[in-house]
């Protein structure tokens, strides 16, 4: 694994998506109407969509909204929606993938397509750059206030069945193979506070950002951000 922290990258964003908040909890929406036309409406039998209200609920998204798109998908006036990844490039040579659920491609690819363009990027091809990143189960803990020192983290995260440790100063950081996250999440939940606690992708290595291009990074990252069909954008890059 990297040594970089993706704990950092994570704070270093918050305050910009919490002011987003509106539209967060609409493209949660869609991920929950997705995973239970997919999967069916019962958590307890539907993996994904126990992932997406988890998610919900780390965003501090209303039950009523979650209840509402969860029946959404129960009716048969639903919009069709599908998932689609984009890959490209952005300013300083970052890897991006861009993850997408729209109910009309063609606005969805011109969208993406434009925000590549008009910020020093370019769209690539598939595959072009998701051989890039692993998807990984991630789960971070804040170290302050913690009871618990680095060996005894150590043997919960194996205990628990996860890959990988990353300890910084003020963060565990914890790295996992994604069908093995519910039940690693679920064990270090009775036992700790998690602060993040999501299905990820990793980038196998990381592009130091010069501060000359962190700007117009940024930029490309909001500006996807902000469209209404993207539901997730992970970089390379490392600020």
């Amino acid at each position: 694994m990297s040594g970089h922290s993706k704990w950092h990258n994570i704070q270093g964003r918050k305050n910009a998506q919490d002011a987003k908040r509106g539209k967060i909890f609409q493209k949660i929406s869609r991920e929950l109407y997705m995973a239970a036309k997919s999967g069916g409406p019962d958590p307890d039998s539907n993996p994904q969509l126990r992932l997406m209200m988890d998610k919900a609920r780390s965003a501090n998204m209303p039950k009523d909204n979650v209840k509402r798109a969860i029946d959404k998908a129960s009716g048969a006036d639903g919009a069709n929606y599908e998932e689609i990844t984009y890959e490209g490039y952005g300013p300083a040579g970052v890897a991006f993938l861009v993850h997408t659920l729209t109910d009309n491609r063609n606005r969805t690819a011109s969208a993406v397509r434009a925000d590549f363009s008009h910020n020093g990027g370019s769209l690539g091809e598939s595959g072009s750059v998701s051989f890039m990143f692993d998807r990984k189960g991630y789960i971070a803990i804040a170290r302050e206030d913690l009871d618990a020192d680095e060996d005894q983290m150590f043997e919960d995260v194996i205990d628990a069945g996860a890959d990988d440790l990353q300890t910084d100063d003020d963060v565990f950081e914890i790295y996992t193979d994604p069908k093995a996250f519910p039940e690693v999440r679920d064990a270090l939940q009775q036992k700790y506070e998690l602060d993040t606690a999501e299905l990820t992708m990793v980038p196998k290595t990381r592009v130091e950002v010069p501060d000359e291009k962190m700007e117009k990074v940024q930029r490309l990252i909001d500006h996807l951000e902000d469209e209404e069909d993207v539901s997730e954008v992970y970089t390379s890059a490392e600020f």
